[in-house]
């Protein structure tokens, strides 16, 4: 995920990626060369995957061209579902300190990851990132307890992290030596949860930070580290080191674009993901026609074994409708006409596992999910496992709390459509990425509307002290009222609906905490 240290510097990477050193693949310099040849020994299966690709979009209805992926069309199952899932997982849970970027941020020498780093396992020259590797045993990982505790969530698909920026493939590659099927734990994590989350009947995913790596740990290049060293050069990637401020920008040869390609060709071929997220980066230039290539080859192949799939993208990286957009930890101001997603961590520091780590609370979460939903998108949810693979008791908690709702509300977020309108309520949202410290607290006088069927539903964000509620967007000449009962709650409600709006008197007690859904018939 990107790191909220970097945010500042977007803009100047979006100028960057505008400039005419974008246009296509660079030439590679010493550092490309030398990551070449400490990835030879894979170019057969490489090859293999990348004929694959090209294979598929000769004979299936999508090519690798914008035109042609415009045609794309989101599944129905995928907007039904609402509420997902996202892992954070990798060796970077070792250390369990400042973030998931830990691996770059030890090398970048004006960082308290570096300081940290020094004080506590010595100089980057003797003890690197690769070394936490041997540390990284898992031994209590059960993907069957995680994908049980995912259901009993309510969430409906998951996305676990299949490689991350740090280049350690969560899953037994093909490609690399360095990953979990090889190294560390020494098992297919993401094959084992593949089955987990497909046995508990939630939809299965995955997601690539690959295309990042080209430049992730590019600190190293600027001091006596193990990056240095030719041998750890098929771990720690070119490293290299880009134009313009502040030189963390690379522009990937044409050697990582195709290594880049048969991975995430890989990660198709092994698991079938119903489900593929990638970060940022794809959305640079030199991508374009490597990423053409994989979508009209996912597309095709899911196509091939009778099936549709979904893949997730940030900010332009792909034409509008070719794709599902995902907004960052944030969210948007109104009804957005396509379908979309946000995903937030559900610990406030770090995607990954980190110690000493805040949770935000289940109210937060819940609020957050309908008002994501009322807009036409979906909501995925993250959590960092720590390194031995037990997810933390205050994330648990935090789940099940999610997961007693839905169970009160559920009919008014999974399946549901927007409505002509999102909500009401003195409450704004601010709009876009990386807005979550402009977060609100909403009251009994904030509702957020979705539909299904003939049903409208308003969920109110708030339990009011005097016992009623005005929803002023049912005004009589809008949306004529039949019934109105509320989700969780047996009593039969008084109603009355007029020029001012529809008034609901509430049952003394209220069903649940956080916020409360009615069911609004319309009068046949």
């Amino acid at each position: 995920m990107t790191n909220l240290n970097k945010l500042h510097r977007l803009p100047a990477l979006a100028i960057i990626l505008g400039t005419s050193l974008l246009l296509s693949a660079q030439t590679p310099n010493a550092d490309d060369v030398i990551w070449q040849k400490s990835v030879q020994k894979y170019d057969v299966p490489r090859s293999q995957y990348l004929s694959q690709v090209d294979a598929a979009n000769q004979h299936g209805k999508f090519r690798p061209a914008w035109d042609s992926l415009g045609s794309y069309q989101v599944p129905d199952w995928w907007r039904d579902l609402k509420f997902g899932i996202f892992i954070h997982w990798g060796v970077y849970s070792v250390p369990a300190y400042g973030s998931e970027w830990y691996p770059r941020d030890m090398y970048v020498q004006n960082k308290r990851e570096f300081k940290h780093h020094v004080e506590t396992y010595g100089p980057q020259s003797k003890f690197g990132y690769k070394d936490f590797i041997p540390q990284f045993h898992a031994e209590k990982f059960d993907a069957n307890a995680w994908a049980k505790l995912f259901h009993e969530a309510g969430a409906k698909y998951v996305i676990p992290v299949a490689e991350h920026h740090d280049g350690f493939p969560m899953y037994a590659s093909d490609l690399t030596d360095w990953c979990a099927g090889k190294m560390g734990p020494k098992r297919d994590v993401i094959g084992e949860l593949a089955q987990a989350i497909r046995k508990e009947g939630l939809h299965f995913g995955a997601s690539s930070h690959r295309a990042e790596h080209y430049f992730f740990f590019n600190g190293g290049r600027t001091f006596d580290s193990d990056v240095q060293d030719p041998q750890y050069a098929s771990l720690y990637g070119p490293a290299h080191v880009g134009v313009g401020e502040p030189n963390w920008i690379g522009n990937p040869d044409k050697a990582y674009l195709d290594d880049w390609l048969a991975r995430s060709t890989e990660i198709v071929e092994k698991y079938h993901p119903d489900i593929l997220y990638f970060d940022w980066w794809i959305g640079q230039k030199a991508f374009e026609s490597h990423l053409q290539r994989f979508m009209s080859f996912y597309y095709n192949d899911a196509a091939k074994r009778g099936t549709t799939v979904v893949m997730h993208y940030k900010e332009k990286a792909v034409p509008e409708g070719a794709a599902v957009l995902d907004v960052e930890r944030g969210q948007l101001e109104q009804i957005r006409p396509l379908p979309w997603q946000t995903d937030t961590s559900i610990s406030n520091q770090s995607w990954g596992y980190v110690e000493n780590d805040t949770y935000k609370s289940p109210q937060s979460i819940v609020w957050l999910l309908t008002d994501v939903v009322s807009k036409n998108g979906s909501l995925l949810l993250n959590v960092g496992p720590r390194s031995d693979g037990m997810i933390p008791e205050p994330a648990q908690e935090l789940f099940r709390n999610i997961g007693d709702w839905l169970r009160v509300n559920g009919e008014a977020i999974y399946g549901t459509r927007p409505w002509t309108t999102f909500g009401e309520g003195p409450t704004k949202v601010a709009g876009g990425a990386f807005h979550e410290s402009s977060a609100q607290t909403f009251t009994a006088q904030d509702f957020r509307f979705t539909t299904k069927g003939k049903n409208l539903y308003a969920i109110a964000l708030g339990w009011p002290q005097d016992g009623h509620l005005t929803v002023h967007s049912l005004a009589d000449n809008k949306f004529v009222v039949g019934n109105v009962a509320l989700l969780g709650s047996d009593d039969k409600l008084k109603w009355s609906q007029n020029a001012e709006g529809l008034t609901i008197e509430l049952p003394k007690s209220a069903p649940g905490k956080y916020a409360y859904s009615f069911r609004i018939t319309p009068k046949e």
